[in-house]
């Protein structure tokens, strides 16, 4: 029920915001502008000559026809048209690299917190370290040169996205290639993400085991692996639901750094363009489909609480 206010907090200041900030959407990527009365009546056209005029006919569309607007820089293409490409692309990155950081996060942060002072609960620290210090674009730059250019494992090429006629033709040769095409990307998406999840996982992890009920359990004679999958690592996964929401959104939606370093034609990169190029039409679809997500995975996770953790109660 509070979705649609959230929505219309955040269209209000992002209108507001793209209204004013400084240039034109009428001139050229090569700095060329039409001439003042072209201008004017393409201002007239997309009612960009007045604030009210341009927002009264963008919600009309939006709310009526679903219809986002025209891009003002791509020629001939509609956002709707644009959002339906690029969105495909940013989540098949942001679900493989959500994975990648749920496997390796859960993974490091298990076995450092089962093993604390260990050899491996030091290497654990370390990857979560190195994660959460270097910056993405450090991360894609080193795993292009070292796993693209020195060992030639992976493409150095653009982002190959066979798209839904993948079906069409040789399937397990275009998922394959597509696949090594991700896995760079992926992990440079997913490596903040896997080191704090790895540090609130062996957090929870080694509060959690000293709890009477763990000491209970331990005394019915379970073994230590039903401990751990049965009660301790559902109730240290918390904090990682939480955590899951906006990592969850940000990864779908792709990052704007992972998508320029390997070439990704998803929305971040669309995004970027627009706000340099002040597209209000992109600008908006992409914040209305940036925060649905935002939102939605945010319930989603409110609700898996529950699920989790039986003693929390949903209204």
């Amino acid at each position: 029920m509070q979705m649609p206010l959230i929505l219309a907090v955040i269209f209000g200041v992002t209108f507001i915001l793209a209204w004013v900030v400084p240039g034109n959407p009428l001139e050229r990527p090569e700095g060329q502008r039409p001439p003042v009365e072209v201008q004017q009546a393409m201002l007239r056209q997309y009612r960009l000559d007045s604030p009210w005029r341009f927002l009264g006919g963008y919600l009309e569309g939006v709310v009526w026809r679903g219809d986002f607007g025209p891009s003002l820089q791509d020629a001939n293409q509609r956002v709707n048209d644009i959002i339906a490409r690029g969105l495909p692309v940013s989540a098949a990155l942001g679900v493989g690299a959500l994975g990648f950081a749920l496997l390796l996060g859960l993974l490091a942060g298990v076995v450092g917190a089962l093993r604390p002072g260990s050899i491996w609960d030091g290497m654990s620290l370390g990857v979560a370290l190195v994660g959460v210090s270097l910056p993405t674009f450090v991360t894609g730059a080193v795993l292009l040169a070292v796993g693209a250019g020195i060992l030639k494992w992976f493409p150095i090429g653009p982002w190959e996205w066979p798209g839904w006629a993948v079906w069409e033709r040789s399937w397990w040769q275009d998922c394959g290639q597509m696949m090594r095409h991700m896995v760079l990307p992926a992990v440079t998406l997913g490596a903040a993400p896997a080191a704090y999840i790895a540090r609130l996982i062996r957090l929870g992890l080694a509060e959690v085991m000293g709890s009477d009920y763990i000491r209970t359990a331990v005394a019915k004679g379970l073994s230590p692996r039903q401990v751990l999958w049965r009660h301790a690592l559902k109730v240290a996964f918390l904090p990682v639901l939480s955590f899951l929401a906006p990592a969850a959104a940000a990864a779908m939606t792709g990052s704007f750094v992972v998508e320029q370093v390997f070439g990704i034609p998803g929305l971040g990169e669309r995004f970027v363009r627009a706000v340099q190029n002040k597209d209000q039409f992109l600008i908006l679809g992409l914040v209305l489909v940036y925060s649905t997500m935002l939102i939605v995975f945010n319930l989603i996770v409110d609700v898996a609480y529950a699920w989790v953790d039986p003693r929390i109660e949903v209204d």
